[in-house]
């Protein structure tokens, strides 16, 4: 007797299943606890305290990618601004070690290699509220607020 094959939708690319979405999670808790516990020697790393925003795994789990900002980033009179990355640099330095003391955290049969990237979202909201808070904008969403209650 033979076995379907799973195929995915052929209506376009799917999102992450639940398993790399849970996996993910479990290893951006862990890396938190990580980065909070370990000293990593490095001068970009200093005293420089780290977010990691979101982890997105491969469908086989074996390659991570993290997201993170450095706490202060985008804002002008923090010590981390204008430094990201280079702080990203450091840390995809350390991603070996970081991955050795994330197995000792997790229970998977892999750990997977981890790649850091530095979080745009941050200031993608940020340039969305500047907008919002454009006068012109606020006149045109007030506008259309009048015309929906018409």
């Amino acid at each position: 007797m033979s076995r379907k094959q799973h195929t995915r939708n052929a209506t376009g690319p799917q999102g992450p299943s639940q398993r790399q979405l849970r996996a993910g999670e479990l290893i951006r808790h862990a890396l938190v606890d990580v980065l909070r516990e370990q000293e990593i020697h490095d001068e970009a790393l200093l005293g420089v305290s780290i977010t990691v925003t979101e982890v997105r795994l491969s469908p086989d789990l074996k390659h991570a990618t993290c997201f993170v900002e450095p706490l202060g980033a985008g804002v002008e009179a923090a010590v981390t601004a204008g430094h990201e990355s280079e702080i990203i640099k450091a840390l995809n330095a350390h991603a070996k070690f970081l991955r050795g003391q994330l197995g000792r955290h997790i229970d998977m049969k892999f750990t997977p290699d981890l790649r850091f990237r530095h979080d745009e979202s941050f200031d993608a909201a940020s340039h969305i509220d500047r907008l919002f808070d454009d006068p012109r904008v606020r006149a045109d969403v007030a506008r259309a607020d009048e015309q929906d209650e018409d």
